[in-house]
């Protein structure tokens, strides 16, 4: 399991173009040849780029479940608009995003890359500073509710 850790502030150009920090980069050398999935949030306006042996898993989750029910059905089709294979250069560290899913997340020239454990949520900044200010008030309650019952 890839464990991908930090928040990195970049830049995006009108092509949808991110280069990586890189510190940022270098947490991902080990799988960055095997390439990457980038797909829309469940949760939030923001996109999340997994490497594609950690989407693997996501999938096989995803995949365990009823595939004969209508909600199943409608959950699916969602979970893989606009899904799609990018390659990080390995020279440059640079990832192109699609244009489509440039437009759901907002993505314009101001970019936050906020590695969570096996992922890298890619967000509008400004969106991403509300929705934090947003949670900040939760912040304790969700903490305590959440981790309430461990030893």
């Amino acid at each position: 399991m890839t464990h991908i850790i930090g928040q990195h502030d970049c830049k995006a150009d009108s092509k949808g173009r991110v280069l990586l920090p890189i510190s940022l980069k270098n947490q991902l050398v080990p799988v960055i040849k095997d390439g990457f999935v980038i797909k829309r949030s469940v949760f939030q306006q923001c996109l999340e780029l997994y490497p594609k042996a950690e989407f693997d898993v996501l999938m096989q989750k995803v995949m365990k479940k009823s595939k004969i029910n209508r909600k199943y059905d409608a959950f699916v089709r969602n979970f893989v608009a606009g899904m799609k294979e990018v390659s990080i250069d390995g020279d440059s560290g640079r990832l192109q995003i699609p244009k489509n899913l440039v437009e759901f997340a907002g993505i314009e020239k101001e970019v936050v890359l906020n590695a969570v454990f096996d992922k890298i949520e890619i967000w509008n900044k400004d969106l991403y500073e509300k929705v934090l200010a947003e949670g900040e008030k939760d912040y304790a309650d969700l903490a305590e509710e959440i981790f309430d019952d461990d030893e």
